[in-house]
């Protein structure tokens, strides 16, 4: 809590608890209170008023929240527009179906207390883009939570698992981006930061990655990271399957304060690199906890002060960690 008001009484102070490199985004906190009460997403071109669809597709700043329980299916990707926050807290929501949440080309998006599940690649035909647009869409790769060319973004407190393709993903020149006490697993590639070796406006990406619960049946991509600067600083790891942290075309990576419990699997390395060997990048990891023999090979300089542009909050003991984060996810505020 960064408040002593609680968020019954004004679930917009939210806004002001922001930390890491996404710390200035406020989402809709400037805007009115929008309020789920239909639980369909049959109409993706006219989505009606009262649905989630209909509210992230606004033109203006708005806090999203909802009426009840709700399980939505969705028919097709969740495209948000600029200044909005859709906030699960006091009820379960979980999104499933298809494409799950998009945010492209927008900024200034807080996603917090959802569960997020099952969610596949679908497109190929029309959808509502904004108020503004209706287009065709093509083929969406299956992500829960998909960023891209976006900035000031905040992903709290979610519970997402056994996506088509990542958990989330964050490409194509996205920046300033906090991915927080969130609660990870059965999923296969769980997080790319960047889009590709060769996209290099990626090397001006600031991700903060903290308090998050990496657990059962993760195998890689924990996350996976290319070209810009990175801070992997007070998460919990239950284990995984091929590595945790994996990394090529020269990215800065300051891993702090995290717990690598390895006791789960064979496999002990906690760095990969990619599949053509290519060690390039800076990889240091400062104060972590290594459990059941986890290694953890660091890469390129060895210096604390080369990793300052890296720092983006203050770290925790890694004693602290495993509590910290036994609430990571949906359901906890």
């Amino acid at each position: 809590m960064c408040s002593s008001v609680s968020w019954e009484q004004n679930p917009k102070l939210l806004a002001d608890c922001g930390y890491g490199f996404g710390k200035a985004t406020t989402g809709g906190r400037d805007g009115d209170l929008y309020y789920v009460t239909d639980d369909r997403d049959d109409d993706i071109v006219n989505p009606p008023p009262g649905t989630l669809r209909h509210g992230v597709l606004q033109d203006k700043p708005l806090w999203i929240m909802f009426k009840r329980n709700m399980v939505i299916h969705l028919k097709a990707e969740l495209i948000i527009t600029n200044d909005k926050t859709i906030d699960g807290r006091g009820v379960n929501v979980v999104l499933t179906g298809g494409g799950c949440i998009t945010i492209q080309d927008v900024q200034n998006i807080i996603v917090h207390g959802l569960t997020i599940y099952g969610c596949q690649a679908v497109g190929g035909f029309e959808i509502r883009s904004s108020m503004s647009h209706v287009g065709v869409r093509e083929l969406s790769d299956g992500d829960a939570i998909s960023i891209s060319h976006s900035k000031n973004i905040w992903i709290d407190h979610n519970t997402l698992s056994a996506c088509k393709d990542g958990l989330v993903d964050v490409v194509a020149g996205s920046d300033a981006i906090t991915i927080s006490n969130n609660h990870f697993s059965n999923h296969n590639e769980t997080i790319l930061l960047g889009h590709l070796d060769t996209y290099t406006a990626d090397k001006d990406m600031h991700v903060t990655l903290v308090y998050n619960r990496f657990g059962e049946k993760l195998i890689q991509r924990l996350p996976r990271c290319r070209l810009g600067t990175f801070h992997v600083v007070n998460n919990y790891y239950e284990g995984w399957e091929m590595y945790a942290i994996g990394h090529s075309a020269n990215p800065t990576i300051l891993s702090q304060g995290n717990v690598f419990n390895a006791a789960t699997y064979g496999v002990k390395e906690v760095v990969h690199v990619n599949e053509e060997g290519d060690r390039s990048g800076n990889v240091l990891s400062v104060g972590d906890e290594m459990l059941g023999g986890a290694i953890f090979t660091a890469t390129g300089s060895l210096s604390p002060s080369f990793y300052a542009k890296a720092a983006s909050l203050t770290v925790r003991s890694p004693h602290m960690v495993d509590d910290m984060t036994k609430h990571a996810g949906a359901g906890f505020v």
